[in-house]
């Protein structure tokens, strides 16, 4: 008995020292308050974050289209030195098969020639340059619309094209844009410029709130170029949608 009293005390010693349980809000006032601001705080951080993501996104994509340009101006180039080159040992044969003929008629026309193949090379290296070289965006678009008209059927009027759009997709001018994407997806058909354009098309259809047809043009060039840059870039896009 003696040892059940003393065992007693000190169980209730215990539980005069312990701290005091906390105390619930049964009617809910300030703690669903703070329930509600945590939501809203973890609701706004998400949404923010996502809009940052997206924002790098269209950067890294932007990065990608500018080294392909880089590329293909680079590809472009070479392809011009091989050119000449064949050109100069055409030159040298025919002299050779025909003695005879007088040099200068045959000077002159190989010159008309290279002066019309140096003025379509001048004109696309020009208006690629003011964008990779000289980052004049806006003086590039007048320089890519001149190369067109002169030079509509040109082997680089795809490029050109794509490069006009993608200038005036940049400063906003959805409208105008999508005109010189639709001439890629159109006219060059080939072209290895027609996903990607595609892909604006979608992107351009997309901002002015028409998600069907953005949906249209993303699955199209899922279907047909798979495995593709273009091809990610759509699935991306149309996940997000």
């Amino acid at each position: 008995m003696k040892y059940a009293v003393i065992s007693a005390a000190i169980i209730l010693a215990g539980t005069a020292n312990a701290a005091p349980a906390p105390v619930v809000d049964i009617a809910g006032g300030s703690s669903s308050n703070d329930r509600v601001s945590r939501l809203e705080r973890i609701v706004k951080a998400k949404q923010q974050t996502e809009f940052a993501m997206q924002q790098r996104l269209e950067a890294l994509q932007q990065e990608v289209l500018d080294l392909r340009g880089l590329s293909e101006q680079q590809s472009y180039q070479i392809d011009q030195m091989l050119q000449r080159q064949r050109q100069l040992y055409e030159d040298i044969a025919n002299l050779s098969r025909q003695p005879v003929e007088p040099a200068a008629s045959v000077s002159d026309n190989n010159g008309s020639e290279s002066s019309s193949t140096l003025g379509e090379t001048a004109s696309y290296e020009q208006a690629v340059n003011l964008v990779l070289k000289d980052k004049k965006y806006a003086a590039a678009i007048p320089a890519f619309s001149a190369f067109i008209t002169n030079y509509p059927n040109s082997s680089y009027a795809p490029n050109a094209n794509y490069w006009l759009g993608q200038l005036l997709y940049n400063k906003g001018e959805y409208i105008k844009a999508a005109v010189a994407f639709t001439t890629v997806v159109d006219k060059f058909k080939d072209s290895g410029k027609r996903g990607e354009s595609l892909v604006k098309l979608g992107m351009i259809a997309e901002k002015s709130g028409d998600k069907t047809n953005a949906r249209v043009y993303y699955q199209k060039v899922i279907k047909q170029y798979a495995n593709s840059a273009a091809a990610r870039i759509a699935q991306q896009q149309l996940s997000a949608l």
